[in-house]
């Protein structure tokens, strides 16, 4: 995993083999950065990354000037790791360990960006509970766009307030307003 662009651009991050976790990959990220590039200022950007994993989302939103991101992961070493990455890279990254549909449901921020990453083997119902959660709580702007990351084989274009999907080899994000 890599940091593509802004501070510390072209940076290779390791993370701890033991950690959970399927990193977006570096032509998926670049490519979805791409398509915000075109909607917002990502500097002026407050994000909530769900299921963190490794924090390669949070990084790069981190490397390119956003200031208010929230990492959320169940699972304590990945919080570890991204709280120690992020302190090394002195990026403004607050981490909660928390499951996530219970950090959703107490909607604690409001963010322009929600980017949740879950496992690919999730039902379909646990994909449709985070955005349903998002959008319940009121935790997205009024300008703001949920993308969920997931299978090619998961189709969630019926769920509502979709948008539109893009996929990058294994990888799907579909986007959500």
């Amino acid at each position: 995993m890599r940091i593509i662009s802004g501070k510390h651009k072209g940076r290779r991050l390791i993370a701890p083999a033991k950690l959970p976790v399927r990193p977006t990959t570096d032509v998926a990220k670049e490519a979805l950065f791409n398509i915000l590039n075109n909607y917002y200022h990502i500097a002026d950007l407050k994000v909530l990354d769900l299921f963190a994993g490794t924090g390669n989302i949070s990084y790069e939103f981190a490397a390119r000037g956003s200031e208010h991101i929230t990492a959320v992961d169940a699972n304590y070493d990945c919080v570890k790791f991204i709280k120690k990455t992020s302190a090394e890279l002195e990026f403004p990254i607050i981490t909660i360990k928390s499951d996530v549909y219970k950090y959703l449901e107490k909607a604690p921020v409001k963010a322009d960006i929600v980017f949740a990453d879950p496992p690919y083997n999730l039902e379909k119902e646990d994909f449709a509970k985070i955005a349903q959660l998002v959008f319940q709580n009121s935790i997205l702007e009024e300008e703001g766009m949920l993308i969920i990351e997931h299978s090619k084989h998961t189709d969630l274009s019926d769920l509502e307030r979709f948008r539109e999907c893009r996929k990058y080899g294994s990888s799907v994000f579909s986007f959500f307003e």
